[in-house]
């Protein structure tokens, strides 16, 4: 009877992290229909004047929708890892407003510097393969930076350049940090853009989400016990 219990209880605790998973996720997705909309659109162009017509657009809604949604996907993640168990639409929306124009101003800032690192990618890694590959670097960097970016504003009360400040000293200082956000975030992405598409909608940002936040938290728990 226990073993059944206990089995029943199991199943309970995995279809409520299912349901928690999705629910943010889909909320998160919605969002950003009108930039999945026109991502989608982009693989399909071949020539660069019909790209432009759809990165303008692009990089306006960056930080107007994606940054502020994944600011608050991530802020229910941070609840997650530290046992809080609020998951609802309420809190989401509530971290939405709250971290809208810290999340806005700093998606300005990183899509200004995506677009620029995009720019300077396409031209210059024609040039040289070694040009290539230093870009290439410098993009991975940048990925990181920007989810340990979503990490620090949802987790510091601090103001936008402070908070970058403190990115990028995390970003830098913890190789064990980099590589497992590194590695997490790409192994999810690829599996389900390449192999399982019909679950991004539900699980790929809240995923994401959780698993950089949980390598975050870890450090920062070093880091407030060392100091």
């Amino acid at each position: 009877m226990k073993g059944k219990t206990d089995m029943m209880g199991g199943l309970y605790r995995i279809c409520e992290w299912i349901m928690r998973f999705s629910v943010i996720n889909l909320l998160w997705f919605a969002f950003n229909i009108p930039i999945a909309y026109i991502v989608l659109n982009i693989f399909f162009i071949n020539e660069i004047e019909n790209m432009v017509l759809f990165l303008i657009p692009l990089t306006i809604l960056l930080p107007v929708l994606f940054f502020p949604a994944t600011t608050a996907m991530f802020a229910s993640a941070r609840d997650w890892v530290m046992k809080e168990e609020n998951t609802s639409i309420r809190e989401y929306w509530k971290y939405y407003k709250e971290n809208y124009k810290k999340s806005l101003f700093g998606g300005l800032i990183l899509t200004g510097i995506w677009a620029i690192w995009a720019v300077d990618y396409y031209y210059f890694s024609r040039e040289n393969i070694i040009i290539m590959f230093a870009f290439l670097i410098m993009g991975i960097i940048l990925f990181v930076f920007t989810i340990n970016f979503f990490s620090v504003i949802s987790h510091y009360h601090l103001k936008l350049l402070a908070a970058l400040k403190n990115t990028l000293i995390i970003t830098i200082g913890s190789p064990v940090l980099f590589f497992t956000i590194l590695i997490s975030s790409g192994i999810i992405l690829y599996m389900t853009l390449n192999v399982f598409p019909l679950l991004f909608p539900f699980f790929t940002g809240s995923l994401v989400a959780y698993l950089s936040f949980s390598a975050f938290y870890r450090f920062y728990l070093k880091l407030t016990a060392s100091s």
